[in-house]
């Protein structure tokens, strides 16, 4: 069992979760930058993501703005997938391991064989569908009233639904300062990690680098860890049970790509996940 990122990369390197990565290829990655700002709020969320397609699978990762060019496209599309785990930057060797894990087992089939609950989101706006989705998240708290709950990647929808459901949110982000309500945005995750009930954070401290520090923090002081994840969703997967107690899994394309009907994926590790 791997205890870092790092370990699991060389694990899957090794030939310990399925086919050699030497023998797979990237036949396409993708660069995409994107705006949202939701109706009522005065927040404007810009992302970029670096995409990694092995055969029938996708796998993803958030980057921050100006980490990666367009460049990439050229420079990796094609390459064996081994090529980009071993030397690539950190937020593509994220999303070639997430594409690889997703490749061995993808999520539809995780569900098929009960080990994941299919969610599906409903057609509809994007604030219809993020309401949703962060509901979907929210519901794999099992909190008592009042609980503190660290929130490391901060959406607006999101801290309401954990106040929905009785617990007090303790924002942490790098790149806001305050949720669309006033609560001040901390960007210090030790001083949350310290005082939280349970942790929820997004797949975007896979790209940062945070998560190992977060994994085993949580491990530490013996509280849940939710993992939502758009980024590297495949990847935190591998750590339930070690660490992450739950997962909100959203493979691509994520719910603000479609404004059809798409399904996300929830694990617990007490339903055997």
């Amino acid at each position: 069992m791997s205890h870092s990122v790092d370990q699991l990369i060389e694990a899957a390197l090794a030939d310990e979760h399925g086919p050699l990565p030497a023998e797979l290829i990237a036949t396409s990655v993708f660069w995409i930058h994107h705006g949202t700002r939701l109706a009522g709020g005065d927040t404007t969320y810009l992302n970029q993501y670096v995409l990694v397609r092995v055969g029938g699978t996708f796998g993803g990762c958030a980057f921050e703005a100006g980490e990666l060019t367009p460049a990439i496209c050229r420079d990796y599309s094609g390459t064996p997938l081994d090529v980009l785990l071993r030397d690539a930057p950190r937020p593509l060797r994220i999303a070639a391991l997430d594409a690889y894990l997703a490749h061995t087992r993808p999520h539809r089939v995780a569900a098929e064989e009960g080990d994941a609950e299919p969610v599906t989101l409903p057609s509809g706006t994007p604030e219809t569908r993020a309401t949703a989705r962060d509901a979907a998240i929210a519901g794999l708290l099992d909190i008592e009233e009042g609980a503190k709950v660290g929130l490391i990647g901060v959406v607006n929808p999101l801290v309401a639904a954990i106040r929905e459901r009785g617990g007090e949110p303790l924002p942490c982000d790098f790149n806001l300062k305050a949720t669309q309500w006033g609560d001040p945005v901390t960007d210090d995750m030790h001083e949350v990690l310290d005082r939280a009930d349970a942790v929820v954070a997004t797949g975007m401290t896979l790209s940062n680098g945070s998560f190992d520090t977060i994994l085993e923090r949580c491990r530490h002081r013996g509280i849940p860890l939710i993992v939502y994840a758009q980024s590297g969703s495949a990847v935190a997967r591998a750590f339930l049970g070690s660490g992450v107690t739950a997962l909100s899994a959203e493979p691509f394309p994520f719910s603000q790509f479609s404004a059809e009907e798409t399904v996300l994926y929830r694990y617990r590790v007490a339903d055997g996940a």
